[in-house]
């Protein structure tokens, strides 16, 4: 702490309050005395006192002021007066100590705010004298005066000034909300920054990031104004005002405020701020969505316009140099858009504040694959001749053609030769188009290829068991103009006709699928005959219907129930286990030999072959209500063994 030390003689000390009221004229020429009585006379001098220059305390706290004196006793009498600033300095008793105590002057600012504390070390020669203040005011901010006397009589005299501080509330800042342009010709409002109840004034700097912003001609304006508070405390408002450039839409503005406090400096910052900054456009960017798929028929595009400036512009879109299109603001809207759509579309768009335009354009490819056509379409070919059939769909993208008849792939390729055709043939053919670019484009067409000729039984009438005691025959015919299938039945003993139930028919590609269901108690003789304009072909069986015998030991031989007896298994024994396995090698021996000859007699011709033989191996015992009907052909000597209702399937060779 720097203490200023001050001696007075004991003249100057009783002329002073003699001039308290005086003119001017006295009172300079007492102080002139003093000077001269310091600078000559200093044996005069008997008590030092020393206090600090200045002592900093907060609003409303309380101050300490100390004034140290050096004597060899504790002072006699100790007086602290107050000196306001400006023109009145006069000073003002505020605080007596003398033999008969210590007095507190009634009436005066400091009436029941202050208290003296007193102390003094024999050892050092030094006394402490200590102002306590609370309760802080502004109006304390004034000079203070400690006058110390001794036991002679001498005294000294010693001065201090107390600095009052109130730290202010953080700063505000309100941004402009409104666009700048930067095409304004004087600098615009940024910004506004407040800060209230600071003690002293605090100071407000302006930043844009990181650099402090000072004001320059024509670019920077800072406006700052600063008013007093019936509290007395300080508000200092300041403005900002600047040029901007675009560049300044990116950049934060904040303002610092720096205020005093006991002892040193602090600093508080605003928020930081953004300004939008308006310029014109001098690019446009047109964008499309979805960006990177390839368009095909039938989708939705948006084609979006972007302009470099801000705000943006108002746009117009063309097509092809053609027309205004409706468009909501920065975007065009395509729907279902078809080939048509294909081409540049042109954004353009025009700032009247600036009065300057800009353009852009963007190409747009719509894809396509149209209907197949399949020459010749559904065709008629006679028997064994050749067709060529192609297929051909036009697309915007490379396809690939593959041909079909039913599920089944037949080759890849516009073209399909079909030659010496045959029933085979006929059917229907698909041509499948895609686009391996762009998989949701398909195309696919069918064409019907018939084969004209007589009918032709490709199928020989075969039976489909049920699990009653009917039999369904069924008889399919090729040929085209399709056939009218046919059925007759007669009784096989006696020849007379038989009812025929009601046949279910089926159509497909290449013929008809006719079949009905019989119940046979005796022989019946079935005829499927099928015509068209080309012709007739039939097909003949015979039906025969016996009871089937069957035990666990027996096996039908033929039709008429010849018949062999397996023995019977006998018990193992331990000994004669030997034996029974010779007995089975010369079985096996002999059977080998008699098969060898009977298959010589059957090469040599001796031996009749093709006889129907009908062996049932069933373990079921046979009853009277089963039923084997036997399917004749009248042509041949084929014949078909066809099941009854117990479910048994026998093949023909059976």
């Amino acid at each position: 702490m720097i203490y200023r030390r001050l001696q007075f003689s004991s003249a100057f000390t009783l002329l002073t309050p003699n001039l308290g009221s005086g003119d001017m004229t006295l009172r300079y020429i007492a102080l002139l005395i003093a000077g001269l009585s310091v600078l000559t006379c200093k044996t005069w001098a008997v008590v030092d006192v020393s206090m600090e220059d200045r002592v900093d305390v907060s609003l409303k706290g309380q101050a300490e002021i100390p004034c140290l004196y050096n004597l060899k006793e504790p002072a006699k009498i100790i007086t602290w007066f107050t000196k306001l600033p400006g023109r009145d300095q006069s000073m003002k008793r505020i605080y007596y100590y003398g033999d008969h105590g210590e007095v507190i002057e009634e009436g005066s600012d400091y009436t029941g705010r202050i208290k003296v504390t007193h102390s003094h070390e024999p050892q050092n020669r030094r006394g402490t004298v200590i102002l306590i203040i609370d309760s802080i005011q502004l109006s304390d901010q004034r000079e203070f005066i400690c006058i110390v006397h001794n036991t002679s009589s001498d005294s000294g005299e010693g001065h201090t000034r107390l600095q009052i501080f109130n730290s202010p509330s953080l700063p505000v800042i309100e941004e402009t909300h409104t666009g700048i342009s930067v095409n304004a010709g004087e600098p615009s409002k940024v910004a506004h920054c407040t800060v209230n109840d600071g003690y002293p004034r605090p100071n407000i700097t302006w930043y844009k990031d990181t650099f402090p912003l000072q004001p320059s001609d024509g670019d920077i304006k800072i406006i700052e104004s600063v008013t007093t508070n019936s509290n007395g405390l300080y508000t200092v408002e300041s403005e900002l005002l600047i040029k901007v450039e675009r560049t300044d839409e990116d950049a934060h503005f904040y303002c610092e405020v720096k205020y005093f406090v006991p002892g040193g400096v602090r600093m508080t910052e605003s928020r930081k701020i953004n300004i939008t900054v308006h310029y014109p456009t001098t690019e446009v960017t047109l964008y499309r969505n979805p960006p990177d798929r390839l368009i095909k028929e039938g989708d939705t595009v948006e084609i979006r316009c972007e302009g470099n400036g801000n705000p943006q512009p108002l746009f117009t879109f063309t097509h092809n140099e053609k027309g205004d299109l409706k468009s909501e603001h920065e975007m065009l809207l395509l729907e279902n858009v078809t080939r048509s759509h294909s081409g540049t579309y042109m954004c353009q768009s025009y700032d009247p504040e600036s009065d300057s335009d800009a353009e852009g354009s963007i190409s747009i490819t719509v894809h396509f694959l149209d209907r197949i056509v399949v020459t010749p379409e559904d065709t008629v070919l006679d028997q064994g001749k050749d067709l060529t059939l192609t297929c051909n769909a036009l697309s915007s993208l490379p396809t690939k053609t593959v041909w079909y008849k039913g599920d089944m792939r037949l080759l890849e390729g516009h073209v399909l030769e079909l030659q010496n055709a045959s029933y085979d043939t006929a059917g229907m053919y698909i041509c499948k188009v895609t686009v391996p670019s762009l998989p949701e484009l398909r195309e696919e067409k069918s064409v019907q290829i018939s084969v004209r000729g007589k009918p032709k039984i490709t199928e020989k009438m075969s039976p489909i068991n049920k699990a009653d005691r009917s039999v369904n025959l069924t008889c399919y015919a090729q040929g085209y103009p399709f056939p009218t299938i046919t059925w007759t039945l007669a009784d096989g003993q006696t020849g007379q006709p038989v009812p025929v139930p009601k046949a279910e028919t089926q159509k497909n590609d290449t013929g008809v699928l006719s079949m009905i269901s019989v119940r046979a108690t005796s022989q019946l003789i079935a005829n499927c005959s099928a015509t068209n304009e080309l012709g007739t072909v039939y097909v003949s069986r015979k039906i025969e219907a016996f009871p089937r015998v069957t035990t666990t030991t027996t096996q039908a031989t033929s039709t008429k129930g010849t018949r062999f007896t397996v023995p019977p298994k006998q018990p193992h024994t331990g000994g004669g286990s030997g034996v029974v396995i010779a007995v089975i090698i010369i079985c096996l021996l002999l059977l080998a030999i008699l098969g060898s000859v009977l298959y010589f007699l059957y090469k040599k011709g001796k031996l009749p072959c093709g006889q129907s033989r009908k062996q049932d191996f069933t373990k079921e015992k046979a009853s009277k209500d089963d039923i084997v009907m036997e399917m004749k052909s009248g042509k041949s000597e084929e014949a078909v063994l066809l099941q009854g209702v117990n479910g048994d399937k026998k093949s023909p060779t059976e």
